[in-house]
């Protein structure tokens, strides 16, 4: 396999990892969702469209490419967003993170039920060892496994299986590196809204804040975004997603050594039930 490639998305998978971590810094830091999440993504708009102009990829989509843009990222990532910043707030990074990781079961199986793919016993036994992994963690470790929390990830792993699904319509047209050029700014948009709307939105008042903001717009989602993208020209689809497996697990490593923490044995096994999972799925024909 292709070095560079490789290190790409690794260096991707680093990337996402550190989102859970950033935002928990900002929740400390008595930040919003809603102002996390405009800074966020109107900032790495920023970066990837300079990034965009700079290589001349810069256009703007047109037509129902547009609308289909614009719409997943207004309703698909923000809401994927959202929950997924929510669920920070009632359990660890490294938990969320290995629930969040359950999505490419629920896309295996939303291809299945929606898409009519044919189910194998592969698939089967994948989506079984994902849930159980999550069983493992949630009811093992019940003191750092909230049940309201555990429902609101496994929501934004579901949204954002949909949200993968609903991609590959317009990835047969457009560039993975354009279109998300147009689904940041929609999903940024949406929080300006929300937050403008419900009075949650703030401006970061600290140098201390600004840096989380920053951190989560460029090392947490810019660089990961062109990255993996990068990477994935270099070594394929299934390949860039094995690898990419390697995020939960540097969120959990970073939870431990930044923030403190626990790694427990419920922890270590559930997760390992749920990458084994996402491995059975990912290598299967």
């Amino acid at each position: 396999m292709d070095r560079l490639g490789t290190a790409l998305v690794l260096v991707s998978a680093a990337g996402f990892g550190t989102l859970g971590i950033f935002g928990k810094l900002a929740d400390t830091a008595g930040l919003s969702i809603a102002t996390v999440l405009v800074f966020r993504f109107l900032l790495a708009t920023v970066v990837v469209w300079l990034l965009l102009g700079v290589r001349g990829d810069l256009r703007l989509l047109r037509g129902r490419s547009l609308a289909l843009g614009l719409g997943l990222g207004a309703v698909g990532y923000a809401a994927q967003s959202g929950l997924y910043f929510w669920g920070l707030t009632f359990m660890t990074a490294g938990l969320v993170g290995i629930l969040l990781y359950t999505y490419p079961v629920f896309v295996v199986g939303i291809a299945a039920l929606g898409l009519d793919e044919r189910v194998t016993r592969r698939t089967v036994a994948a989506l079984g060892a994902a849930l159980a992994g999550v069983a493992l963690v949630t009811g093992a470790d019940p003191a750092g496994a909230d049940v309201r929390g555990v429902a609101v990830v496994l929501g934004a792993a579901l949204v954002y299986a949909g949200y993968i699904t609903t991609s590959r319509v317009a990835l047969t047209t457009v560039d993975p590196q354009v279109l998300t050029a147009h689904v940041l700014p929609a999903a940024g948009v949406s929080f300006l809204v929300f937050g403008s709307a419900t009075g949650r939105l703030t401006v970061p008042a600290t140098a201390y804040e600004w840096g989380v903001v920053v951190a989560l717009a460029v090392v947490a989602t810019a660089i990961p975004v062109l990255a993996f993208f990068a990477g994935l020209r270099r070594i394929g689809a299934s390949n860039a997603s094995i690898v990419s497996t390697a995020e939960p697990v540097v969120t959990l490593l970073l939870g431990a050594a930044m923030l403190g923490e626990p790694i427990t044995a419920a922890t270590v096994s559930g997760g390992a039930l749920v990458l084994g999972g996402v491995l059975l799925v990912q290598t299967g024909e």
